[in-house]
């Protein structure tokens, strides 16, 4: 089940961190580790912390110039985040964030989980391009976890869900979720259509479109029910473009 999971290493200072990430990865049995625009990655000093385990991992890396184009196929995306509070809201943990992939890597979704540099982590804008948020509970003395302890533990805890999974009878196929690429365009078309008719404001309306970003998360948007939301959209363009329908009630 977790072929369809995939590590992301949004923009890592360290090779060492990406080889020992690698060998978590391989522990746990996840063969995709993704690297976005890594800060001079060196293959050489990655393969010592990979070791034996890793090796294989770190021989069929794959890179991106982008984290939207390293999430664009995937139709769960989980980010990672030390800072709680402001736009970060709706945080679950590692455990609740396997708990719901399970389902879709079952169904032979992909899943992706995004971890973002060592010193900074996750920025507001890239923590918008992930639908859940999941924080790693530790002491208030030390918040912060080595990259490769995080990636870790997420990889456990997926490692548990899906192991726990092995075994149940097959139900019918579920119907397919929308894809990161597919709920950005959704996004794009909802923002444009409530700052037509004036339900959110022009002023920070990223800001205002959180609440409907959440929603939409939450519900594990399907396929068919993309296909809806978009043609609602499409049909208020229209109106609006038209001066709106007539009211046939007279």
């Amino acid at each position: 089940m977790l072929e369809n999971l995939s590590i992301v290493l949004f923009r890592p200072k360290f090779s060492e961190n990406v080889g020992a990430a690698a060998r978590a990865c391989a522990n746990m049995g996840v063969s995709r580790l993704l690297l976005v625009e890594p800060s001079a990655f060196d293959l050489d000093r990655a393969r010592p912390m990979a070791t034996s385990k890793g090796g294989l991992l770190l021989e069929k890396l794959e890179f991106y110039p982008t984290l939207a184009e390293a999430v664009a196929g995937a139709e769960l995306v989980f980010g990672t985040t030390a800072r709680l509070g402001g736009w970060r809201t709706g945080i679950i943990t590692p455990e609740q964030a396997a708990a719901s992939a399970c389902p879709t890597l079952a169904a032979g979704g992909k899943v992706a989980v995004v971890f973002g540099p060592e010193d900074a982590g996750l920025s507001n804008h890239e923590t918008q391009l992930c639908g859940r948020l999941v924080n790693i509970p530790t002491s208030d003395a030390a918040t912060s976890l080595n990259l490769a302890q995080a990636v870790l533990v997420m990889c456990y805890e997926m490692f548990k869900a899906a192991t726990g999974h092995v075994g149940e009878p097959a139900g019918p196929t579920p119907a397919r979720t929308v894809t990161h690429a597919e709920r950005e365009a959704l996004f794009a078309a909802l923002r444009r259509t409530l700052l037509s008719i004036d339900f959110i404001k022009p002023d920070n309306p990223d800001y205002w479109m959180l609440p409907v970003r959440r929603f939409i998360d939450r519900v594990g948007l399907k396929r068919q029910e993309y296909s809806l939301l978009m043609g609602v959209c499409r049909q208020i363009k229209w109106a609006l473009g038209s001066g709106g329908k007539k009211d046939q009630a007279d």
